[in-house]
């Protein structure tokens, strides 16, 4: 490995120290190595903290940094915000050379920013571990030039596509295809433990209220995030049958937000005096579902920038027709369930079109014995 590589790495582990952190800003790691190849300052970029990477590594390099090389993973911006450009302050503090991963995808800054070090003297590089720098911000480059969330559809399987056991009855079937399970896990535990590191990535975890009925989950993250931004946890409830009892309605402290399309106003506001968020969302053409293309919508006025969706069989099946879904991550345990079983996905009903997927830049994880699919079904940098 050599030095520019080494330091590179350097700033994109910098960068991740901020996932959870930092939205709806892009995650950033900066290394400063001062003319002697020391390393005299980094920074990671939290939104609390307001200053951007590059300035918190500049301040602590100091002199240091005159002649030095500067690290990191997303171009300094050029433009003016809570802060002012970092490109100036990079001039300013005599950096010498510039080594950096991608372009900043915000149209405000697109190659500004680099175009201000050159004019100014500052040999720069772009492009080294690209690919990784664009996976940590692709939810970040999503909303920034689409105002719309990046969308993952997560769900655990097993190995014939069954998300739970068969329904003990009719009443408890109706319940699970509309979004949840019977009880029980599918995958073991070191799978379930990255659940929460996926959750911590994303702003907002989404489900159907049949999850709730069913499993009566928190929805939580279980980790250091910002105060300032809990995980929102958005549930789909058309008629707001959201029972009051549920563990999510009593753990509600503004971060729970329920999304519905028809029911009456009298209940939006029993759901509203226990201290949930309750929006209506127009419905789609076809059902009396919340029209998915228009949730997202919404969900970009509050600044969430990634979504993951933990439903049932119905929601994946909405979710994955409606066009809302950027990528996958699927678990699979190696068990089987047979006939009868909760599938992973389930037609809305007559009338709704066959859908056929083709996920793109598949990677394969293992987690103990299970196993997990990740792809993508858009190119998020076209």
């Amino acid at each position: 490995m050599t030095s520019d590589e080494q330091f590179m790495r350097r700033a994109l582990e910098l960068a991740r120290a901020g996932v959870g952190l930092v939205s709806p800003n892009p995650a950033v790691g900066a290394v400063v190595v001062d003319s002697a190849g020391n390393e005299a300052g980094a920074g990671t970029h939290t939104y609390d903290g307001i200053k951007h990477a590059e300035v918190l590594a500049l301040e602590r390099a100091g002199g240091r940094a005159r002649g030095g090389t500067l690290y990191l993973n997303l171009e300094p911006c050029s433009h003016q915000g809570r802060t002012g450009p970092c490109a100036d302050a990079v001039i300013a503090a005599g950096i010498a050379r510039v080594v950096c991963s991608m372009q900043d995808p915000n149209p405000q800054v697109a190659g500004e920013g680099f175009a201000r070090l050159r004019a100014a003297g500052i040999r720069v590089d772009v492009g080294m571990m690209e690919a990784e720098a664009r996976r940590l911000n692709e939810a970040f480059a999503k909303f920034i030039r689409h105002r719309v969330p990046l969308v993952t559809l997560k769900a655990a399987m097993t190995l014939d596509g069954k998300i739970a056991p068969p329904p003990a009855g009719l009443a408890v079937a109706k319940e699970v295809a509309a979004g949840g399970s019977t009880g029980g896990w599918i995958t073991g535990e070191i799978a379930r433990k990255y659940v929460h590191e996926l959750r911590h990535e994303h702003d907002a975890i989404m489900a159907g209220v049949g999850t709730v009925i069913a499993d009566d989950p928190l929805l939580t993250d279980r980790s250091g995030r910002a105060r300032r931004r809990p995980l929102l946890r958005v549930i789909l409830d058309s008629w707001l049958r959201l029972p009051e009892a549920s563990r999510l309605v009593k753990s509600a402290q503004g971060d729970v937000l329920v999304i519905y399309s028809k029911a009456d106003e009298s209940r939006k506001r029993e759901l509203e005096n226990l201290g949930l968020r309750v929006e209506r969302v127009a419905p789609c053409r076809d059902d009396e579902r919340p029209d998915l293309a228009d949730v997202m919508r919404h969900l970009a006025k509050y600044d969430v920038t990634s979504v993951l969706i933990e439903g049932g069989a119905t929601v994946n099946w909405t979710a994955l027709s409606s066009g809302v879904v950027d990528k996958l991550f699927l678990f699979y345990a190696p068990k089987i369930l047979g006939e009868g079983a909760v599938p992973f996905v389930a037609s809305g009903g007559p009338g709704h079109a066959h859908v056929v997927l083709s996920p793109r830049h598949v990677r394969l994880h293992q987690f103990g014995e299970d196993f997990a699919v990740e792809g993508y079904l858009r190119d998020l940098w076209d």
